[in-house]
């Protein structure tokens, strides 16, 4: 004769306590993980984000933010993104800038705390 066991309500939120406990442990791991990809500049991790501004993906747009916690961090974060994006896209590191992280303080364009860079991928 074969016995089969009934799971009772207790097992079944036992079991989903594992589960979950295990879930969020894994979570936090691949949290931990892209920290660990971040870098920082001027001691502050910036968002940055670079945009083709055509259809070739020769000119682009950087944007980083916060720049009020660093100018010369959030410079030194577009000039990273803008290299990115041109080796990602174009293959080169090399950028013409039009409006680039060297210009003065006051050429800089700064727009709701957004730093914004705008260059060519140069081959």
């Amino acid at each position: 004769m074969i016995k089969i066991k009934t799971l009772t309500l207790t097992d079944m939120r036992s079991t989903l306590l594992v589960v979950t406990v295990l879930l969020a442990a894994l979570m936090l791991t691949a949290c931990e993980q892209r920290k660990a990809d971040k870098i920082a500049f001027d001691g502050v991790y910036f968002r940055s984000t670079a945009n083709k501004l055509d259809k070739k993906r020769y000119r682009f747009e950087v944007s980083v933010a916060p720049a009020s916690s660093s100018i010369a961090g959030a410079r030194e974060a577009g000039r990273y993104e803008a290299t990115r994006f041109c080796i990602e896209n174009q293959g080169t590191s090399r950028v013409d800038w039009q409006d680039g992280p060297d210009a003065p303080d006051e050429a800089l364009i700064i727009n709701n705390d957004r730093l914004v860079l705008r260059g060519t991928c140069a081959p």
